[in-house]
């Protein structure tokens, strides 16, 4: 059974309580903790999402499509090899179909052959489908070179993407992406399947105003049953959950609640054990998002985007089927290479404690499943991580993940050093969280030393110390099974709108091993016994009062009841 997580510090979140009739009082609290103020600010409707108009060459972007559409032109999207990528391909190939599209197809980079974004290479690949348009999704705001070799073949490129831009924008026709200089699109943080989304949109509005739907042989798609393959791009790139990208999840995950979903997803969801009646942001992210991740991450994620445009159930099943499988294999090389990266720190010069920011490499590692790697040890160890593999046959060169803090908005923390060091760097991109890059292995100590540096001037000592964040205690009359079917409904929780966490100490009544790995807990609080799940997580010994943190869920077994999914346990007594 594995070690028991280290103690974080228990912070409680603070902010004022808002005046919200109809609402508990703990669930004022929660939402007063993440900026929520008035009743509308609640209001999820579709009616409220920000106007497309807001977003930069959309009218463009949506002109050329619209034209290709029209003159039965060759359509190709290029996309990436995650699941927002995978999500962005799957919407807009079934959705310009719908549109009436008579050649629509798609290319994603494998991972391992051609790396991220339309390069150069890419496009010599798009060229054997003849394309007359390249709409690129999830990527291509920084593919210079290969709308420069688009051109130079006669294709136009539209670009849709949400990534942070560089110092030179790619000579696209039009590229969409509310990061750009100059885009007033208030949302900037929407995830690639979005902006595709938006963009669609605005081209069904130019095909309807040319009267190009005629109601009975080519009618006009509904956008909202889209809207299943928005909410799971959004949650698995785990963009952060402003009122816009709620919106969106919302009613995604409402149309699949209600089966309006597409076999593909709701397959995934089978093979996750899922019930899609009661299904949550947090299954998108932890349960389908994986399964359609691993494709990319180890395989191809033809394989992926061909589930999601499955027309049935039993199309769907094997193809879900081939991913739960590849998920499983990637659990276990995520297993072996976590293990590895442990005894790396734990035999580095100075330890864990003299590092701000970690840099890890094992030659054996496999490429797909460092980003998970370098998340799960920010987790453990509370600091900036990026983590290595070889790629290439030679193994000179190497591509890395970063996942980063709250505090450290790494892919400026990458600028500062490829500034300082132009040299050392060959590429990089990404976000605030999360970015990705390549280098020559000689460079490897001379990055790591750098990214250290920068990471001790950006971020205060503080933000280095383990610290758990709570909506504060709960009273024992307000742990009740109505409170977690509250919660559960008034998500989505996710990115910077987190799943409410609470903390309160509890008598221990009994504890036993479930799973192997994991502690089911009878706890006691006042006269109210409740009970409880901790994950992963050694039995307590000697021990009859804890403090908890915790979140309330509903345990469907059987007849439904209140249950705490603990996240952390301090013995008390």
């Amino acid at each position: 059974m594995p070690d028991s997580p280290a103690l974080k510090r228990i912070v409680q979140r603070r902010g004022p309580v808002p005046d919200l009739p109809g609402v508990p009082p703990f669930l004022r609290r929660v939402y007063g903790h993440r900026g929520v103020g008035t009743l509308a600010d609640l209001d999820l409707a579709l009616s409220g999402l920000e106007r497309p108009s807001a977003l930069r060459d959309i009218d463009q972007a949506a002109g050329r499509i619209a034209e290709a559409v029209r003159e039965g032109q060759r359509i190709l999207l290029v996309g990436d090899f995650d699941a927002d990528g995978a999500t962005s391909v799957a919407l807009g190939v079934s959705l310009l179909r719908a549109f009436g599209a008579s050649n629509v197809d798609f290319v994603v980079p494998n991972r391992f052959e051609f790396g991220y974004g339309l390069s150069p290479e890419i496009v010599d690949l798009a060229l054997l489908h003849s394309p007359d348009l390249i709409i690129t999704v999830d990527n291509g705001v920084s593919s210079i070179a290969g709308v420069e070799r688009a051109n130079a073949h006669g294709v136009d490129v539209v670009v849709t993407d949400h990534h942070l831009p560089g110092p030179h924008l790619p000579p696209a026709c039009a590229i969409v992406n509310p990061n750009v200089p100059g885009c007033a699109f208030p949302s900037k943080a929407i995830a690639g399947v979005g902006v595709i989304y938006y963009v669609l949109g605005q081209t069904r509005a130019v095909l309807r105003a040319g009267g190009w739907f005629d109601g009975s042989a080519r009618p006009e798609p509904l956008l909202a049953d889209w809207l299943d393959l928005v909410a799971l791009g959004t949650v698995a790139d785990v963009v952060p959950l402003d009122r816009n990208n709620r919106r969106l999840v919302h009613q995604g995950i409402k149309r699949m609640r209600s089966g309006r979903c597409r076999p593909g997803i709701a397959a995934l969801a089978e093979a996750g054990r899922r019930d899609l009646a009661r299904l949550k942001a947090s299954d998108l992210g932890f349960a389908v998002g994986p399964r359609l991740n691993a494709a990319g991450r180890l395989d191809d994620m033809t394989i992926g985007i061909q589930c999601l445009l499955a027309s049935s159930l039993e199309e769907a099943r094997p193809l879900a089927g081939q991913l739960d499988d590849l998920n499983r294999k990637r659990r276990g090389i995520e297993q072996s290479m976590l293990a590895d990266a442990e005894i790396l720190l734990a035999e580095a010069e100075g330890g864990i404690e003299g590092k701000c920011g970690i840099v890890v490499f094992h030659p054996s590692w496999h490429q797909g499943v460092v980003g998970l790697i370098a998340g799960r040890l920010r987790e453990r160890h509370h600091r900036p991580v990026i983590a290595f593999a070889q790629a290439g046959a030679e193994g000179l060169e190497l591509k890395g993940s970063a996942r980063s803090l709250p505090e450290l908005h790494v892919r400026d923390a990458l600028d500062a050093i490829a500034a300082r060091d132009p040299a050392l760097l060959t590429r990089f991109g990404g976000h605030a969280m999360a970015a990705g890059m390549t280098l020559d292995r000689r460079c490897l100590p001379r990055f790591a030393q750098a990214f250290d540096d920068e990471v001790r001037r950006r971020l205060p000592a503080e933000a280095l110390q383990g610290r758990l964040e709570t909506d504060g205690e709960l009273e024992a009359d307000e742990l009740t099974l109505d409170n977690a079917r509250r919660v559960a409904e008034a998500g989505p929780w996710g990115q910077a709108f987190p799943e409410p966490m609470f903390h309160g100490d509890f008598d221990l009544v009994s504890q036993r091993v479930v799973g192997k790995e994991h502690l089911k807990l009878v706890l006691k609080r006042a006269d109210r016994l409740v009970g409880a799940i901790a994950f992963r997580q050694k039995p307590i010994p000697d021990c009859q009062r804890v403090r908890l943190a915790y979140a309330l869920e509903v345990n469907d077994y059987r007849d439904p009841a209140l249950e705490l999914r603990v996240t952390q346990i301090e013995p008390l007594t």
